[in-house]
Parts: C-alpha cells; sequence; structure tokens
C-alpha cells in the first residue's frame, strides 16, 4: 500500500507551512528529515489525513484519503504523533488494546486475534514486562514504546511515526531501527520523522524537507541526497561513509 502527496499544500492559522509538497512513500521505511520548522510534522499529519488541505491531494492505494470511512482508514494507516497520549491511569496492556479500536469498535471485547496482535506489539518494543503496570508508573522512554506498541497493534500496512525516538535510550533507538527496517523488510509502508540524521540514514529512503517544501529524496547513498542535506542545514554537517554505513559528521 502507497501513500503519494500531490502537490499539497496545508495552512495552519492563516499561514501556509506546506507548498506543493509531493512525494510517494513506498513499501519499506521512509525517514523524513529537515531543519527545525520545516514542516516536517506537517506534512506526515497531511499524509495521515489528519489535516485539512488548501490544494493538492492525498492519495492512499490510489484514492482520496479523506474519501476513506474513517474506520476503514484506521485499521490501513496506524499513527504515532509527536507528543502522544494516552489515560494514564490505563494498563500497559489496556493502552497497547487502544490501537485493536479500529478492529473491534469501542463496544466490542476484544477477541483471540486481538489480545495476540498486542502480545506480539509489546514484544516488539520491549515492553511485556510491564503489562499490568500504570501508564503514569513508566519513565518517558518506557511510555513511549508503549506508544510505539498501540500503534503497532492496529498492524497496518501503514504506519507513520513523528519523532519515535523521543525519550528513548540509544539501545532502544537501535532496537527501533531494526524494527522500522524489518517492517519494510516484511512490505509495511513505514514513514518516520527523525531529528537524527544517522538514524534517518539507515532507512530505506530519505525525505528531505526545508521552508514547507520536499527539496530532495532519494537512497541513502544518493550523492544527490547528500548535497541536499548538508546544504539544508547550512553546512554543519557532512555526509560521509563508514563501512557501509552513512554518517552526518558535525563540521567544526
Amino acid at each position: 500500500m502507497t501513500l503519494v502527496a500531490q502537490g499539497i499544500d496545508v495552512a495552519l492559522a492563516g499561514r501556509t507551512v506546506l507548498h506543493a509538497a509531493s512525494l510517494q512513500v513506498r513499501p519499506g521505511w521512509t525517514a523524513i528529515v529537515g531543519p527545525n520548522g520545516a514542516g516536517k510534522s506537517t506534512l506526515l499529519r497531511a499524509l495521515a489525513g489528519l489535516l485539512p488541505l488548501t490544494g493538492g491531494k492525498v492519495l492512499l492505494d490510489g484514492r482520496p484519503v479523506d474519501t476513506w470511512r474513517p474506520s476503514d482508514r484506521a485499521r490501513r494507516i496506524a499513527w504515532l504523533a509527536q507528543q502522544g497520549e494516552a489515560p494514564t491511569e490505563l494498563t500497559v496492556r489496556d493502552v497497547v488494546m487502544l490501537g485493536r479500536l479500529p478492529h473491534t469498535g469501542f463496544f466490542a471485547a476484544p477477541r483471540a486475534t486481538d489480545r495476540a496482535a498486542v502480545d506480539r506489539a509489546m514484544a516488539a518494543t520491549e515492553a511485556s514486562g510491564w503489562a499490568d503496570r500504570r501508564l503514569h508508573a513508566l519513565s518517558g522512554g518506557e511510555r513511549q514504546r508503549v506508544l510505539l506498541a498501540r500503534a503497532l497493534a492496529v498492524e497496518s500496512p501503514v504506519l507513520l511515526l513523528d519523532e519515535p525516538t523521543t525519550h528513548l535510550d540509544p539501545p532502544h533507538q537501535v532496537a527501533l531501527v531494526r524494527l522500522l527496517r524489518q517492517l519494510g523488510a516484511d512490505g509495511r509502508t513505514v514513514a518516520s520523522v527523525l531529528h537524527d540524521l544517522p538514524l534517518a540514514l539507515l532507512a530505506d529512503h530519505v525525505v528531505v524537507v526545508a521552508g514547507g517544501r520536499v527539496v530532495a529524496e532519494g537512497a541513502k547513498d544518493d550523492p544527490a541526497l547528500h548535497a541536499a542535506l548538508e546544504d539544508v542545514f547550512a553546512g554543519a554537517v557532512r555526509i560521509a561513509r563508514a563501512g557501509d554505513t552513512w554518517l552526518a559528521v558535525p563540521r567544526p
């Protein structure tokens, strides 16, 4: 399943913050990067169908995303906000079970398939050990892993994550990268906004946003992409290779 933005404009508080942005998010893992205030989160929210457009259109599998019934769209696109929230009195298992609402509705009891999906999501984020703890009793990093598990529990073909590494320590950032790469390898369409350029350069595809526009996109080893990254960050970094990995090295 693919998401396509065709020349989309988005205005917030009367100010246009996305200008004719176009890109295609294909199966695999796409990282969206750019300076602060570039419009990255706005672009991701527009792809999810969470913002009205003032121009252009977003297509989910060839159909305008705003024409899908909300329940159908919710089964196809899972979303993790930059400042994700959940009722803090709920247990971890109950929070992750919220990810099954697109499948169960609000009033049906969870089925065995729903409980299995929740177990898989908690295992994937290493949150199984806290299943019966209340969300308010967790650290920021632990809470982030629970919210990520909630998104994974939807088991949707499209997964949109805004700053999913927030509050995560380095080992769990690495674990998340491995998970996103595996999801992409399994045929899921994953897009994540990231501030950490070295992590973003591990993705299958990288999109560079600046000034509310998509200014470059390409594979992580694309020289044109590297030049665009160095340009939008005003020469503060250079992209260098270390073995099979691309690094964003600060310039002195």
